[in-house]
């Protein structure tokens, strides 16, 4: 058998010259503790890139490189490596699998190309698995799959490559067959070159030989079924199936690569990172399959309103998205992704968004919390900055010749809230600015002082998302912060509404008055937020003066009667109105929209909305008796439970409210052996005595 050895690491600082096809900026995506660490930790020994393999249970692993993820074991932050393989430049991206942390999952994919799903091959698609999925989905980005830990007892690939196809409804095309079991796994058949790929305990280089003969008829198989999977989905391949019976190579890889592209099927391999075992394989088929910058459709932004295309090309005018920003001991580093043009060192470029223009110091080509240096940037790249003191995640950085807009990363709602306060009167002025800081390295946290009680208040996505920002405040910047007890973000919403409602706003100070007669309807929308619609006929209210009813409805939104918490799912349809000659404007228009939206809701049905989320607690079967009773007291629904290997699974919707705390009373009840992970789901009304007691306390 011949020895197949790493690919040498090429030089890394990219230059203007560098081919696009060359490039692959990939994140890797999965659920907490489905190994993607691991995976990214192996890749980069696997390409030269670090010389020592990091282990999450160590601490040692270059991705986690926060105090906070070494210590918890998870991820918190997306980060950014580089590396080479093949000729090819990989920026790969390790981003957050926690539920907590899903707006980092989504500042990562706007500007990924692709994706390595990672799925336990014991728990196949769990929770946060799905809800990246569909992440991913929503942005377009084509992945592979890598069913990670198939030496772990009970692994299976048959029954993790089920459940994504059952459960994120893909076409799975398994390329590779398992050599061995559990503690025997030890390699994989490439059933595209059906050939076997073993890896010896102790050596980090795969051997390349003949499909072992216990395996051979399987692997025939196995291949012969991925070849009709393949030609009932890819027009030239069903052609040569049809003409011959059979997929060559080539065209199976090319049908793999087309069919990855377009999302109408995932290519699924497998191994065990922890063991190094079909790393190589996986990093061939990112070559292989995912997109370079050039297979990806130009990026689309706004100038002056009209829509602009801008090309990933070197000599197109200079065009990039900041999609993070973090503070460090060596200053603020802002995280690009470069879709157009060339930046140098100590060029200005242009925040589009705010109008100001920046100076870029330094470019960095990123490994995690260690940099090198480059003279220039390139379309198709990401690296991070240096200089730039005012850009925020989200801007669009350009040539100031040529300014263009790009679609920011959307930001989640915030939906629990803890108060903080410096302990010392001294701290004050220190914890606001650290508060500042947080919320511009994560957007997804809010900072607003309460206006009934005086407090800071802190919101973000969950109980460990906001644990983790004031252990930030702590330790980065020795800060004796008091937390209160976390609140939940509620909402209103109409039940019943109200027809016809007329409001007249008049307003005369002595000069130009203010004057607008509106007439709305309001009533129950299905979908979150607010629909705004007009069947205002003959000119009566012209279109500007229906604009500004519009926003003054949307500003109404933000108190609602029965506890002043924002208001959503409602559609509001302004039917009449009236003007008059001198003293109508939009300004009026805007109030008598407010006004009236404030009106009736007060005249409508309201009830109270509260944040809930699916839980998957996995625990022994023995414990099951008590969790369910404990769900059910936490006002939970459970939606399901299934069991395998002596361990149950629980599936339930709960209340954000009833959870806090829940981790310290799973492990009293399970004796330490139970675990749960949760993703949202939608709001639900709060039963009448809890709206009550909440409604009081406000």
């Amino acid at each position: 058998m011949r020895t197949h050895q790493r690919p040498l690491t090429t030089a890394s600082p990219a230059s203007a010259t560098a081919a696009l096809a060359t490039i692959r900026n990939l994140g890797i995506l999965a659920h907490v503790d489905a190994g993607k660490t691991t995976v990214t930790e192996r890749i980069l020994f696997a390409t030269g890139a670090v010389h020592k393999r990091g282990e999450v249970h160590d601490g040692t692993t270059v991705t986690d490189f926060d105090p906070q993820e070494r210590d918890r074991g998870i991820t918190i932050s997306a980060a950014a490596v580089s590396c080479a393989w093949g000729g090819h430049r990989l920026n790969l991206i390790d981003t957050p699998g926690h539920v907590d942390f899903s707006d980092e999952v989504e500042r990562s994919l706007r500007v990924l190309d692709g994706a390595v799903a990672v799925f336990d091959a014991v728990a196949g698609v769990e929770p946060q698995s799905e809800t990246v999925w569909r992440q991913a989905d929503r942005h377009g980005v084509p992945r592979i799959a890598f069913v990670n830990k198939l030496d772990r007892a009970g692994a299976d690939l048959d029954t993790a490559v089920a459940s994504i196809r059952e459960r994120l409804g893909t076409v799975p095309l398994v390329v590779q067959l398992p050599i061995g079991s559990e503690d025997g796994f030890t390699g994989v058949v490439d059933l595209l070159r059906m050939r076997a790929l073993v890896w010896h305990t102790g050596s980090d280089t795969c051997e390349t030989g003949p499909v072992p003969e216990p395996l051979r008829e399987e692997a025939g198989r196995r291949r012969r079924a991925l070849e009709e999977a393949v030609a009932e989905l890819h027009p030239a391949a069903l052609e040569e199936f049809c003409a011959t019976a059979a997929l060559t190579g080539h065209t199976l890889a090319a049908a793999l690569r087309d069919l990855t592209l377009s999302g109408d099927g995932v290519v699924v391999l497998c191994g065990s990172a922890y063991r190094n075992r079909g790393v190589e394989p996986l990093l061939d088929a990112v070559l292989a399959y995912l997109p370079s910058p050039a297979d990806v459709p130009a990026v689309r932004g706004l100038r002056a309103g009209s829509e602009q295309e801008r090309a990933a090309d070197p000599a197109e005018p200079f065009t990039a998205l900041a999609f993070k920003v973090t503070a460090t001991a060596t200053g603020r580093l802002t995280y690009l992704r470069v879709y157009a043009g060339t930046a140098r060192k100590g060029e200005t470029v242009l925040d589009a968004g705010t109008g100001r223009t920046e100076r870029i110091g330094r470019i960095l080509r990123v490994q995690a919390d260690r940099h090198e240096e480059m003279e220039e940037v390139t379309a198709g790249d990401i690296v991070a900055v240096v200089g730039l003191k005012n850009v925020r995640a989200g801007a669009t950085l350009c040539a100031p010749s040529a300014p263009v807009v790009l679609e920011p990363p959307l930001v989640a709602d915030p939906v629990v809230t803890v108060a903080v306060e410096a302990r010392r009167s001294a701290d004050v002025g220190r914890l606001s600015s650290a508060l500042a800081r947080l919320v511009v390295e994560d957007p997804s946290l809010v900072v607003r002082s309460d206006p009934e009680t005086g407090q800071t208040v802190l919101s973000g996505m969950g109980e460990l998302h906001l644990e983790v920002a004031v252990e930030k405040i702590r330790r980065g910047h020795g800060l004796d912060v008091a937390v209160g007890r976390p609140q939940v973000s509620y909402r209103e919403t109409v039940v019943r509404g109200v027809t016809g409602l007329v409001y007249r706003h008049v307003k005369q100070d002595g000069g130009a008055g203010q004057f607008a007669h509106v007439v709305v309807d309001v009533e129950p929308w299905e979908e979150a937020g607010m629909e705004f619609g007009s069947t205002v006929v003959g000119g009566r209210v012209p279109p500007e003066y229906v604009r500004a009813v519009e926003a003054g409805c949307r500003d109404a939104l933000a108190e609602g009667p029965l506890g002043g918490y924002p208001v959503t799912g409602l559609r509001v349809t302004l039917t009449d109105g009236a003007t008059h000659s001198k003293d109508s404007s939009e300004m009026a228009f805007r109030a008598a929209g407010r006004f009236a939206l404030r009106e009736a809701l007060r005249a409508s049905a309201m009830e109270l909305l509260e944040p809930v989320v699916e839980v998957a607690v996995t625990v022994p079967e023995d414990s099951v008796g008590g969790v369910l009773g404990d769900l059910a007291a936490r006002r939970g629904k459970v939606s399901g439970s299934t069991s395998r290997a002596g361990t149950a699974v629980v599936t339930a919707a709960v209340p954000l409210a009833e959870l806090f705390g829940y981790a310290s009373g799973l492990r009293g009840r399970t004796r330490g052996r139970g675990t749960f992970t949760t993703r949202p789901a939608p709001a639900a009304p709060v039963p009448r005595s809890v709206a009550e007691a909440v409604l009081a306390a406000r």
